[in-house]
């Protein structure tokens, strides 16, 4: 393959040609509107949102590190968590996951995950609970569904709220429940590159909790409810109207392109036999579990030389993330002497490979043939 057919990591533009002509005639059809913010498609959106989640009640706010910080605000203010009460979350998620924590002035506690599903345990998540521990944040981790009974039972035991980040997980299951609905509060992320993406940025929260969906609206809205009465010290977090307009005309397609995503990864899992990749584990169909694979992520000890070989022969691979958490510069002071040996040999080693709902059958073949001759 050449140059001219170089294989993009992710290919934004091929992704949203699929929804055209709809996706450019409604944006002009809301910009000939006049209204830009708090209209019909943002309170449409959150409706059909909150229908598809399973959930009474959905808040759109301007992106997903903003609905978790929100999130987290809001039990402040209902009582449930106070300044410096203690938060489990996996240690080899997203920056901005512990950014939420931290900025609610709350303490992120790092729990390491297993191989090879990259999720926590409830054994290693009973190990760092104590009488500070009030909340854990879920995280499903590259569309991984991360919820297990044992972990929420456990939780519910040491009465701590589970809160998840469903960032990158829109969709994925357990049994007939979808993330986003199976703890007390769920932060969602409509980043472009999300399966379920906007044109520019937007979030979500979504809870049954009515005093906390109240609160939440409240604090996205400068703290209030009420036009110029303020209940709350909030911020200012909205979701737009192009953007809930985008994701009204994506919602509908979004289980069709799951369903892809999951047979791309079956694909990969099945086909890819290369002895110094280690693959993540498959879906176990005894298992009551559906995964959303937004990122098909491998561990490759000699990861730059596998991505140097990729890149000759025009395939993009990306790494998510080269630096985890507890040793990124901003948090350097808080975490000072951890040591997270599998989180760091999973920042270190992995490596993700495309897969999303544009890329090609041909593309898909080249890219394990590829891997296999490496």
């Amino acid at each position: 393959m050449t140059t001219k057919n170089f294989i993009k990591f992710l290919d934004l533009n091929a992704i949203n040609r699929r929804f055209e002509p709809l996706l450019s005639q409604t944006i002009r059809e809301v910009v000939q509107s006049g209204r830009y913010l708090k209209g019909e498609q943002t309170a449409g959106f959150e409706k059909e949102f909150a229908a598809y989640i399973g959930t009474k009640h959905c808040i759109g706010v301007g992106n997903g590190t903003n609905a978790l910080e929100i999130i987290f605000r809001a039990y402040l203010e209902m009582g449930l968590l106070k300044k410096n009460d203690e938060v489990l979350v996996p240690a080899n998620t997203f920056f901005a996951t512990f950014l939420a924590i931290i900025n609610q002035g709350l303490i992120p506690v790092p729990v390491e995950p297993e191989l090879p599903t990259f999720l926590l345990k409830a054994t290693a998540i009973a190990k760092l609970i104590n009488p500070r521990t009030k909340a854990m944040v879920m995280v499903h981790l590259y569309g991984r569904n991360a919820y297990h009974e044992n972990i929420h039972a456990l939780l519910k035991a040491n009465g701590i709220l589970l809160i998840e980040d469903n960032a990158q997980a829109v969709g994925s299951q357990f049994l007939e429940r979808k993330s986003g609905s199976l703890g007390d509060a769920a932060a969602h992320s409509f980043y472009p590159a999300k399966n379920l993406g906007a044109i520019g940025d937007a979030g979500a929260i979504t809870t049954n909790n009515n005093q906390l969906a109240e609160i939440s609206r409240a604090l996205a809205n400068y703290g209030s409810l009420t036009k110029y009465q303020f209940t709350y010290s909030g911020t200012n977090s909205k979701m737009d109207e192009i953007q809930a307009a985008v994701l009204r005309v994506k919602l509908p397609y979004l289980e069709a392109d799951n369903t892809l995503r999951n047979r791309m990864a079956i694909r990969y899992i099945s086909q890819i036999s290369h002895p110094k990749i280690q693959l993540p584990q498959p879906a176990n169909p005894a298992e009551p579990y559906q995964h959303t694979w937004h990122l098909f992520t491998i561990l490759a000890a000699e990861r730059q030389r596998l991505m140097t070989y990729l890149r000759k022969y025009g395939v993009e691979a990306a790494i998510h993330y080269p630096v985890p958490p507890h040793q990124q510069p901003a948090f350097e002071k808080s975490f000072q002497g951890h040591e997270l040996p599998l989180t760091e040999k999973i920042h270190r080693e992995t490596l993700s490979l495309p897969l999303h709902p544009a890329l090609q059958e041909r593309e898909l073949e080249f890219i394990i043939d590829r891997l296999n001759r490496w």
